[in-house]
């Protein structure tokens, strides 16, 4: 188990340098001047310049990524202020430190991507079980059915009719706003309810097709058979032996599923208007804003990587086949 966690910490390391330097230098292949787009139209070059060597873009490409990589474990001091660490830099666009806009939006993504990630795995996962011990009856042909329809939607078009049916005409729920744990934690529930709700349509909708096909496939193998012949309960059969070697490759799934997790937080968060990291990844590629770019692309990349290593890890206590050496 160790040797396992040495191993993929020392390639998630590999792999984040990577995603670094390949946004970093595919930064300045752009034309755009992030000086001459801070300074605006009407800058004359003297400004420019000026502007170029507080944001430390004089240097060579090569060292302003060394001081990039040093300064989010270190700090660092910089021509427009001193920034401690984690310092992702200064914003080319408004001159603020990256870390605080970070910090004010992360809460709302991670919120909304583990509260839908909590949403789709229950509502999938039990629709699919339940499909699978009453196959062939009515319900098992709605869930399908319904499935199939949920895989069909996307979130930009039941987003905005979520909104207006349970939160304009029924007034049900919250129509969905920011959250602020600290002050106003039960507004923070309330107003993630909906699109937590909303991003898990398309997700959940999968789980429950793949965990009804895994539950009847596992009912089918050889040991299921026996353990039934020597006279143990269908229920616990079911939940002890076929669960238990369906949930591997749930499991498998819904690390597959991270990275689109992320990716559908994001368009939630522009459907609803929610001010997370994926407003903040759309105005940084809008504007050229490079720092702002860069750690919005690491801090996902990071979450992607730890999970997947915790997915890995599930492995060995879900399925004792399973062995990480």
């Amino acid at each position: 188990m160790f040797r396992f966690l040495v191993r993929r910490v020392l390639g998630a390391v590999v792999i984040l340098l990577l995603i670094s330097m390949i946004t970093y230098f595919l930064f300045f292949a752009l034309p755009s001047d992030p000086a001459l787009l801070s300074c605006g139209k009407q800058c004359d070059p003297q400004n420019v310049a000026l502007i170029r060597k507080n944001l430390g873009l004089n240097l060579p490409i090569w060292t302003q990524y060394w001081h990039y990589m040093v300064g989010i474990f270190a700090g660092r001091h910089m021509p427009v202020g001193d920034c401690p660490a984690p310092c992702f830099g200064y914003s080319f666009a408004n001159q603020q430190p990256v870390w605080g806009t970070i910090a004010d939006s992360y809460p709302t993504t991670l919120t909304l991507a583990v509260g839908g990630a909590a949403t789709f795995l229950t509502i999938g996962v039990s629709l699919g079980l339940v499909s699978a011990w009453r196959q062939g009856t009515v319900f098992d042909r709605i869930a399908s059915a319904t499935s199939l329809l949920g895989q069909s939607v996307q979130i930009y078009f039941i987003g905005p009719l979520a909104i207006l049916l349970f939160s304009t005409k029924l007034g049900w729920l919250d129509r969905g706003h920011d959250v602020d744990w600290a002050h106003d934690a039960w507004g923070s529930v309330t107003g993630m309810i909906l699109p937590c709700l909303v991003l898990s349509v398309i997700f959940w909708s999968n789980y429950s097709r793949q965990t009804r096909s895994l539950m009847v496939e596992q009912l089918s193998e050889d040991h299921i058979r026996a353990a039934r012949a020597k006279g143990m309960s269908s229920r616990y059969v079911f939940l002890r032996y076929a669960l238990r070697g369906a949930m591997a490759t749930i499991i498998t799934i819904f690390g597959v599923d991270l990275s689109a997790v992320l990716g559908g937080a994001i368009i939630t968060e522009v459907t609803f208007g929610l001010h997370g990291l994926g407003l903040l990844s759309v105005q940084a590629v809008l504007r050229s804003d490079l720092p702002l770019e860069m750690a919005v692309m690491l801090i996902g990349a990071t979450l992607i990587v730890v999970c997947n290593i915790v997915v890995d890890l599930a492995y060995a206590f879900i399925d004792p086949r399973i062995r990480l050496a």
